[in-house]
């Protein structure tokens, strides 16, 4: 089992600014090859301050220049807000200017407040989700692909320049339905029960061994697994990250399925009837042998990478030391279960 850095970059405290974030965003990037993951992954918002970058594909370009090896990952493009024409190409280029290393993560988009400022309510992202998918994928396998639908109506063109490397492409999805359906369609999936219970992550990866079985030939698809987690010094780290865990919810649950509520730019916190123990024991905040422990289920369960979302808007050199913890005490429990399998 691998593992990703999730390059969450929240802006809670607006006096922070677009230099100081993406100044830490491309910071933990770097580091996290050092340290040795495997990759990270890059997420894509707009209008809002958190998982705050608008162009994905840029901060990819952006991160492949100042590393050699690690995977970049996105984590994910919202197809439904793009023309698929467009994006093929900035897709293509980006793999180029990325040498390859470009995994090609893509959603409908997420919070609602985000897609209708965009003219695509929340209701109508799976359909159209759908269509761009497989208008994307055709175009950049395919010469002089043509289109005839509502939302698309064109003569055959050819995306250019043609891609030199493949461009894989990985499905996120949450509902189980879903990702059976991505998998058996031979998609990598990225998925993710956020704070949620450990049964719905079985769910999840049940139904990717399902998809992945009926598609009845062989097929090297990867389930990638984003789970909020923190390698924990001490009680009193624990209680701290569980705490900006907390806050950091009160602004996502507002706009992942809530009312949206947002005041130039700043989500609203809103409050929750969780409580702070309660999600600290549904993400992995803990210490080493108990972060071992819960990761080996995860890959006895079939998991191929889980994408570690560490950065909740605490202190960011205490996210560095952290990934430098993780590294040296609990990703070699893994390389070694991967050699001796």
């Amino acid at each position: 089992m691998d593992f990703i850095h999730f390059l969450s970059s929240h802006m809670l405290d607006p006096s922070l600014g677009g230099k100081g974030l993406y100044r830490n965003v491309v910071a933990q990037a770097v580091h996290a090859e050092a340290v040795g993951y495997r990759g990270v992954g890059i997420p894509e918002h707009h209008l809002l301050n958190i998982l705050l970058i608008p162009a994905p594909l840029q901060m990819a370009v952006k991160i492949a220049a100042h590393t050699k090896r690690i995977l970049l990952m996105t984590s994910v493009c919202q197809l439904p807000i793009r023309d698929m024409r467009i994006f093929a190409g900035e897709a293509v280029q980006a793999q180029a200017l990325c040498d390859g290393r470009l995994m090609l993560g893509v959603g409908k988009g997420a919070f609602g407040f985000e897609t209708a400022r965009f003219g695509v309510p929340i209701e109508d992202t799976k359909p159209q989700f759908e269509e761009d998918l497989a208008l994307l994928q055709a175009l950049l396998t395919q010469e002089e692909v043509s289109w005839n639908s509502p939302r698309y109506s064109f003569a055959p063109l050819t995306i250019m320049p043609r891609p030199e490397d493949p461009i894989p492409l990985m499905v996120a999805v949450m509902n189980p339905a879903g990702i059976e359906a991505a998998a058996r369609a031979g998609y990598h999936v990225q998925t993710t029960p956020l704070g949620g219970s450990h049964q719905q992550l079985i769910d999840q990866v049940t139904a990717f061994t399902r998809g992945k079985a009926a598609a009845g030939r062989p097929i090297d698809t990867r389930l990638s697994l984003q789970r909020g987690m923190f390698l924990v010094a001490n009680d009193r780290e624990r209680r701290h990250i569980a705490e900006r865990a907390w806050t950091y919810y009160k602004s996502f649950d507002n706009v992942f399925g809530g009312p949206g509520i947002v005041d130039t730019g700043i989500i609203r916190p809103l409050p929750r009837a969780q409580s702070v123990e309660e999600l600290a024991s549904n993400l992995l905040l803990c210490g080493k042998d108990e972060m071992i422990d819960r990761l080996s289920v995860y890959s006895d369960l079939g998991i191929d990478e889980v994408l570690t979302t560490s950065n909740f808007g605490q202190e960011e050199q205490l996210t560095l030391d952290m990934m430098s913890r993780f590294a040296e005490e609990v990703m070699p429990h893994f390389r070694a279960r991967r050699k001796a399998a």
